[in-house]
């Protein structure tokens, strides 16, 4: 039976302890447990234990009353049981207003306060759950564009070495046709210089048969030549500038006035060949001259321009593979984020419009204002991430735009987070980081 009531009375101390101090948490319930005497949490005094919480102040840190409006800098816990626990000024204790959700602050006043904690703990907690499901879909977008920039990474990274690879083997070709194309023309210089060496000179070097000559010979294309034909084409060595007279000609027709094929090789071809007495006359690309009909000329034309046409191909598609390599490794360089995050990010262009004004973002391009006069204005090209070094890449600029009309050039900061992007890129970016 006395053990009934020494257990009855343990409990009626706690309960009246429980009671009498108010507006404590539990990590500062062991400086109320009651006692003779309580000492001030700032170690200032030492006062009655009756003296806590009675509705005077005592300490100057006001810790003697948490459950009463007496101290100035009193400090009121809310417990707040299914929500989140918070303090208040001890001033608000008793005033009238329910400030915590579960009534605590108004023990002792004619105010009933609903207990709310369990609906707002409700609230809170499905808000919780919300944002987690939005970070659980914000990483697994993060990873699966990590992914997509690795991968995208390393295509770049093998189109980068198979155009390195087509421009070492243009490279190749293109010193083998400057090879062939100076062979080309050094044939054609050849052949030119043997012309003007005379036409003796030309036909050893050349080997051009007796026909090509003859009708080179007979303008008018009859199968003969005759005295005008060898006094337009037919010159002397020592004097180019005289024309040869009739008798001359004459002299080379062999007496007669008309001269075939047969009878010009066993006669006035020898005379050409040697070259020791008259010669071709070479007008220089004059119609009906040598230099102009002579097909030996003609070919080593035709293989120099064949060869400077190719020459030319060849250097415009090496041309054209080293600029591709050039942006190509512009693009690689850019930094897109520590796991290449940012790199789908490349390639794309995002509009908001603003008023009268289009913004148009291209990350890691420029950033451009076009008014609907259709006036478009640069604000600035890529320039750098600039974000804080806890959270470097929250933050772009872009330079060096079109100057304005006050002097300087434009530039523009860009926040991964502001809303100069469209929705879907802010909220992608949100996820990112």
């Amino acid at each position: 039976m006395r053990v009934y009531i020494i257990v009855a009375a343990v409990f009626w101390c706690g309960y009246v302890d429980s009671r009498k101090v108010r507006g404590i948490s539990s990590s500062y319930k062991r400086f109320y447990r009651e006692r003779k005497s309580f000492l001030c949490i700032d170690g200032s005094r030492m006062i009655p234990f009756e003296q806590v919480n009675d509705d005077y102040c005592d300490c100057e840190d006001g810790s003697d009353e948490p459950g009463t409006s007496a101290c100035p800098h009193g400090r009121f816990y809310c417990t707040n049981l299914g929500f989140r626990p918070h303090y208040i000024p001890s001033s608000r204790v008793n005033d009238g207003i329910c400030d915590c959700c579960d009534a605590s602050d108004e023990y002792n006043s004619h105010t009933r306060c609903q207990n709310t904690c369990w609906n707002l703990g409700q609230r809170e907690r499905a808000y919780v759950e919300g944002q987690m499901r939005t970070l659980d879909e914000g990483l697994r977008l993060k990873q699966q564009l990590i992914e997509e920039g690795v991968l995208l990474w390393r295509e770049k990274q093998a189109q980068l070495r198979e155009l390195q690879q087509v421009a070492e083997d243009l490279q190749v070709k293109l010193e083998e046709h400057r090879r062939k194309k100076h062979e080309a023309d050094r044939l054609k210089e050849q052949t030119l210089k043997a012309l003007e060496a005379g036409n003796g000179g030309l036909i050893r070097h050349q080997n051009s048969s007796v026909t090509s000559i003859f009708h080179l010979l007979d303008t008018n294309k009859d199968g003969s030549l005759t005295v005008d034909e060898i006094k337009a084409k037919v010159v002397l060595v020592h004097d180019e500038q005289r024309v040869l007279s009739e008798g001359e000609a004459l002299a080379l027709l062999d007496r007669g006035h008309r001269m075939d094929l047969s009878k010009f090789q066993s006669t006035l071809w020898d005379v050409l060949t040697r070259g020791d007495t008259v010669k071709i006359k070479d007008t220089q690309g004059a119609p009906g001259s040598l230099s102009s009909e002579d097909p030996h000329l003609k070919a080593a034309d035709r293989a120099a321009e064949w060869e400077a046409t190719n020459l030319k191909k060849v250097e415009e598609a090496y041309e054209t593979v080293n600029m591709e390599i050039s942006d190509l490794q512009k693009k690689l360089a850019i930094d897109y984020g520590t796991d290449w995050e940012f790199l789908f990010l490349n390639g794309q262009c995002y509009k908001l419009k603003v008023y009268e004004y289009t913004y148009t973002l291209c990350p890691f391009n420029q950033v451009t204002q076009k008014s609907t006069a259709g006036v478009e204005v640069s604000l600035g090209m890529w320039g750098m991430w600039t974000g804080k070094p806890k959270n470097h890449y929250s933050q772009m600029v872009y330079e060096n735009g079109e100057p304005c009309w006050q002097g300087g050039s434009r530039s523009t900061t860009q926040g991964t987070r502001s809303r100069a992007t469209t929705l879907h890129m802010q909220a992608r970016l949100q996820i990112l980081l």
